[in-house]
């Protein structure tokens, strides 16, 4: 057995490519496209590295064309949840024990797919089923999704290499053990990267895993686990399934085996995860590590020294890519008296250049939200904004579902500070402003702290050094990831660490070092080089 400290790949921030037209990339992901689109597929669950297929089927259709089938999904039941447990058990021992450079090459080799002879088809997936442009596509399912791979490796090792000091006649050390049991990932339909990431990351640790997407993301899922499964990952590491979320938690959170949930959602699903678990904790053999980033009402707060133009572009741009379905996406902005004329014409030639239709053209910046539930939630704030003497809306305001789930990029203008959708998270390309006095500032920094439950991402945007300063310190628990003169959305694996706190989630950092700390559960061992003989002390001898 080899006992080197090996080094890793230096892990690099994969580039972001262009899809300019005439260039290379844009014709292999037109004509992937084009394939995917023609073809009508069956997915299976994936349990114990076996294709698992069911009688039940769910649609797999593109929210900006919902007459069109992708394909079929199976539906399963408690049954397989107890299944890919089973095997999550059964691979554990094998995996927790095989050397972590061993783990580490399986995650570095699906990178090196995802960068190249995947990158086509884990983008196309991506934007035919979670209606993303093929920029936004770029950024998530592959770029995002190599880095957490590849910068995840080298945490790990780093992880491993932290050892204790020793003193005369000790040798003290410290070895990183999976958790012992299980590991459920539960992830969300609009990052790909975040699907892919949240079992992954645990996996890395030597974790094994039951993995439930949104059924809204199995189409890019299914990609993915091919993906992990070329990179030569061993059968029951991780386990896919297509079940119910009341039906699924029945049998997670009731097994003894059940050691931890990596999470990314919604508060109330959230909450209500960590109150079963609280309930069930006398089944558990261990105390389960509760790892979770559910949301935010995230703001943009301009000081009247910031520059107009950078402010419009920041909240073109934080609140209407990929139809604010992110989570970190401006949802409120405070704009100073100062500049509102100016900014609010120039969001308002902002929208009106959109242009709103499918993914495969890719002249469209905007497409459509993800399913017809997002859709009537998102028509309904709207259309109560229309009714209310409280808001104006200044831009958008339509929407039509005939043939996709579109929706127009909205503004609403409040003149109360607290209207329901500066507080509530909407989950759309919906935008509201508060105009404040500007020679308020710091009263505002005060009303942004105190408006919302969560604590996502924030930016603040001036010139005015003085300023900045004001808001990073008045704001300090009001956001996570804080951008100063940028907008509130983009972090990037390796250089800003992701999550917030308040009701935005444990704020456990995905992309770096703190968050693959929840995965293990440390062992010291000292070992005494030169035991004593003798229990008496030299104080107690006699003068």
């Amino acid at each position: 057995m080899s006992n080197a400290i090996y080094k890793v790949p230096a892990a690099i921030n994969e580039p972001v490519l262009n899809y300019a037209p005439g260039s290379a990339e844009r014709k292999a992901l037109k004509a992937k496209l084009q394939e995917m689109r023609s073809q009508v597929i069956d997915v299976p669950m994936y349990i114990g590295g076996e294709a698992v297929h069911t009688n039940k089927k769910g649609d797999l259709r593109p929210p900006h064309d919902h007459q069109h089938l992708l394909g079929t999904y199976s539906i399963g039941d408690g049954s397989h949840v107890t299944a890919a447990i089973n095997a999550a058990m059964k691979a554990k021992d094998a995996w927790a024990n095989m050397e972590w450079e061993q783990r580490a090459s399986i995650f570095l080799k699906a990178a090196e797919l995802l960068a190249g002879p995947y990158r086509a088809k884990i983008n196309a997936s991506t934007m035919l089923a979670q209606s993303k442009n093929a920029y936004q596509a770029e950024i998530d399912a592959a770029c995002e999704m190599i880095d957490f791979l590849r910068f995840n490796v080298e945490y790990a090792r780093e992880i491993y290499t932290q050892q204790p000091i020793s003193s005369k006649g000790i040798y003290n050390r410290v070895e990183q053990r999976p958790l012992e049991g299980f590991v459920f990932a539960l992830t969300p339909f609009n990052f790909t990267a975040i699907a892919g990431n949240l079992p992954t990351s645990v996996a890395m640790m030597g974790n094994t895993v039951v993995w439930k997407p949104a059924f809204t993301q199995i189409y890019s899922a299914n990609v993915l686990m091919e993906v992990f499964m070329e990179a030569g990952l061993p059968a029951g590491v991780i386990n896919l399934v297509y079940v119910g979320g009341a039906e699924t938690g029945d049998v997670i959170f009731s097994h003894p085996d059940f050691a931890g949930i990596h999470f990314t959602g919604s508060t109330g699903v959230f909450q209500d995860i960590w109150k079963t678990i609280g309930n069930n904790i006398h089944k558990y053999k261990s105390y389960p590590r509760i790892v979770g980033e559910t949301g935010g009402k995230d703001f943009i707060l301009a000081h009247h020294s910031a520059n107009p133009q950078e402010v419009i572009t920041a909240l073109s741009r934080g609140a209407f890519e990929y139809q604010g379905q992110k989570c970190s996406a401006a949802s409120r902005a405070y704009i100073p008296s100062n500049m509102w004329d100016t900014v609010k014409q120039g969001l308002i030639t902002d929208l009106a250049s959109m242009k709103m239709g499918p993914t495969e053209d890719f002249e469209n910046f905007v497409n459509a939200v993800i399913d017809e539930k997002s859709f009537d939630k998102l028509v309904s704030y709207i259309e109560n904004a229309k009714k209310s003497s409280e808001v104006e809306i200044i831009a958008g305001g339509t929407y039509d579902k005939s043939k996709g789930y579109f929706i127009a990029p909205t503004i609403i203008v409040a003149k109360d500070p607290k209207y329901v959708t500066m507080c509530e998270e909407l989950f759309g390309p919906v935008l509201t402003i508060y105009v404040y006095d500007a020679n308020k500032f710091e009263e505002t920094c005060e009303l942004v702290d105190s408006t919302s439950t969560y604590a996502l991402t924030g930016s603040i945007m001036a010139k005015d050094r003085y300023a900045i300063q004001t808001a990073t310190k008045k704001l300090v628990n009001a956001a996570g990831n804080f951008y100063i003169n940028d907008k509130c959305t983009g972090a990037v694996v390796g250089q800003q660490p992701f999550g917030g706190a308040r009701a935005s989630g444990t704020n456990d950092k995905a992309g770096s070092l703190i968050n693959l700390l929840r995965w293990v559960s440390p062992r010291t061992i000292k070992e005494a080089l030169v035991p004593p003989t003798d229990y008496r002390y030299s104080f107690l001898d006699k003068e």
